[in-house]
Order: C-alpha cells, then structure tokens, then sequence
C-alpha cells in the first residue's frame, strides 16, 4: 500500500520547477573564503538538482543562474562569473547530452562575449532532440524585458495589420514569451532566505506556489528538493475555485 501512495504521490509532482539558486556568497564568506569561491560551490549544487530532477522525471527545470540585474556586481565576480559559466558548459554539456537533457537558454544573449553565445547556441543544438529533462538556464535574464519584447513583437504585428488590438488576448502574450512551448512553473524555490522573485518569469509564475528555505543554494541537495516537492503536495491549488470545486473534480 505504501509503494501504491508513493506513485500516487508521484503523478501529483510538479511538471516544471523554477528556482533562484541564492547565497553562494554568504555560503562562502561563512567559511571566511573569497565570495567568488561560492560559485564552485553553487555549481555541484545545480549538479545534484539536476540528477534529482532528471531521476523524478521532473519535465522543466529552471535555475536563474544570471540576472539582468547582476552586471551591477563588481567587475572581477561578473568576470570570473562569466569564466565559470563557460567552463561549466564545457565540462557539463557532453555529460547532459548523455543523460537524455535539453538544455535551452533564456535571456539577452548580446551582452555576453562572442565564445559564450557561440557555446550557448552549439549546446542547444546539441540537445535538442533529447527527450528527458528540459533544463532551462536563465542567464541575463529579467521579467520586465521579457514581458517588454513581447509587447514590442506584439505591437510590430498590429503596425502591420496582422493583428488587431482587440485579438490581443492572455494566449497571444504568452506566446510572445521566452520558452512559450514549456508549461508555466507550478514550484517556484527561492534559496537563501530572501523572500521575493527578482524579476524572474514575472509573468509565468501568476500561479506558481512559492517555498522559501534559509538554506543557502550550495547546500542544496536531493532531500531539500524533496523536502519542497512534499510540501507543494500538500497545498490544493484551486485556481479561483472553491475546495469544494476542486475536490468534486479530482474524484
């Protein structure tokens, strides 16, 4: 019986899970380390996350590993940030490739050096026949200018008569969004203690539920993972229902 509950339990997982890996500074300035040293860290910790993920047939995993907002940073931690990225792709793409992953980026790719967006682009194509995971890197990412290229699409469309103003509905939005073919976030995990989403899928976490732990993001492993998918199971999402409504559909 007990087998049988946790299959049960398994259907109910989330589909697609976003998370904002924060705190490898602090991880690293707690052990009196340089705040760059974090980041190696950080990076096993995405390795667990993704084993776990692939192994629970997670579809969609999205880590925020670069915001927009990050360039603010001091230049020699964005430097060796961006020296990081690119040997973790490296190293890391190969061995995705190999365990069934897609790996899809997100974000101003512009801004990044030319090496960079040449390794972006390759691994994407890849893995892109692949037909496990979906990791999704947002990097140089933010909602706003999400949202904001969207409407610029959208307003191109109607400036040539392909679409009026009246059609443009939620759907048509959407669409115009990065990864529009992937299904909207239903766990959004935010580590370090910090409790707000940062500009991140502003527009697809709408009814996402939240988990916010204290844990700082390089000692995020499987159990913490688990820890958050329990209790995502135990919350009815209603989607402007009553309980009632709910409970009458799931029987």
């Amino acid at each position: 019986m007990q087998a049988e509950q946790g299959e049960t339990d398994k259907a109910h997982y989330p589909k697609h899970i976003a998370i904002i890996m924060d705190g490898n500074g602090r991880w690293a300035q707690k052990r009196h380390l340089p705040r760059i040293m974090g980041h190696p860290a950080g990076v096993k910790a995405v390795k667990r996350v993704v084993k776990f993920c692939a192994e629970q047939e997670i579809q969609v995993l999205t880590l925020f590993a670069f915001s927009s907002e990050n360039w603010r940073r001091p230049k020699e931690e964005v430097s060796k940030l961006m020296g990081l990225f690119m040997l973790t792709m490296q190293k890391e793409v190969k061995r995705l490739n190999k365990n069934n992953i897609r790996l899809r980026f997100i974000g101003e790719r512009t801004d990044f050096a030319e090496k960079i967006q040449q390794k972006m682009t390759e691994s994407e194509r890849l893995t892109e026949k692949n037909t496990g995971l979906t990791l999704v890197i947002a990097a140089n990412y933010g909602g706003h200018r999400d949202m904001a290229l969207a409407m610029q699409s959208i307003a191109q469309q109607v400036k040539e008569g392909k679409v009026e103003p009246e059609e443009i509905d939620e759907a048509m939005i959407g669409n115009a969004l990065s990864i529009p073919d992937l299904p909207d976030p239903d766990l959004f995990i935010r580590t370090g203690g910090e409790k707000r989403i940062s500009n991140f899928l502003l527009w697809q976490l709408a009814y996402t539920e939240f988990h916010f732990t204290s844990k700082l993001w390089p000692d995020f492993d499987a159990q913490t993972m688990q820890d958050a998918i329990d209790g995502f199971l135990t919350r009815e999402r209603r989607y402007g229902r009553t309980s009632e409504q709910v409970q009458s559909m799931s029987n």
